[in-house]
């Protein structure tokens, strides 16, 4: 399938989102990325339950949640209610993996698992086939704009290789420093969905900027 991008909302326009989401809505791109941060799973806290409500009704794109929290399970319901349509946990944060999965698709959500960069990809060899996007994180999560981390391509080699031969429909995502020096090389690794903040968002043309990168081959 051809790749996806996923704008992600840490690098909007805070004073303007109805802005942001237009640009978001005339432009090629094909999910929202939306980063859940608490303060304590990560240094830094972003946006919650009632900027999602808003968010929601502002486009008719997929919402795709990156939940960077510890308590998980407890926001699974009210992130559905919020709106989101993927919900990403991460592997570090989650004691009981298989059954915070489960109860995300139970909620009627698409269930993804993030791995920080320090996270080797063989942590989801038994839970591979469970989910539906792995998540790799090419930066430390926590900021918006931070520098690549170039090992992630291997690992999304990795990841492609453990999915193809688990026989998993799982999608591989990449977040963080996805920009137009790097998109080719992830796509060639395997990448489904890249999340894409100021190399979208940053840009004198956010709408330009989503579309090359939708459109590279």
């Amino acid at each position: 399938m051809a790749h996806l991008i996923a704008p992600s909302l840490l690098s909007a326009d805070f004073l303007n989102l109805q802005k942001s989401m237009d640009q978001l809505n005339a432009s090629q791109a094909d999910w929202l990325h939306y980063d859940v941060m608490d303060g304590n799973f990560v240094p830094n806290i972003s946006f919650g339950l009632p900027v999602l409500q808003a968010i929601r009704k502002a486009t008719n794109k997929p919402i795709d949640v990156h939940l960077m929290i510890t308590q998980n399970d407890a926001f699974i319901q009210p992130f559905k209610d919020a709106g989101a349509d993927i919900l990403t946990v991460h592997y570090e944060a989650c004691t009981h993996l298989h059954r915070t999965i489960q109860a995300i698709k139970q909620a009627g959500m698409k269930a993804g698992v993030a791995l920080n960069p320090h996270t080797p990809v063989n942590v989801l060899k038994d839970i591979i086939a469970d989910v539906d996007l792995v998540l790799i994180m090419s930066v430390n999560p926590g900021f918006g704009g931070q520098k690549f981390i170039p090992n992630a391509v291997n690992k999304v080699r990795e990841a492609k290789a453990m999915i193809v031969s688990s026989g998993s429909a799982a999608l591989i995502e990449v977040d963080g420093g996805v920009g137009m020096a790097n998109i080719k090389s992830l796509i060639d690794a395997g990448a489904d969905v890249l999340v894409a903040g100021n190399a979208v968002f940053a840009a004198s043309d956010p709408v330009a900027a989503a579309n090359e990168l939708k459109n590279v081959k």
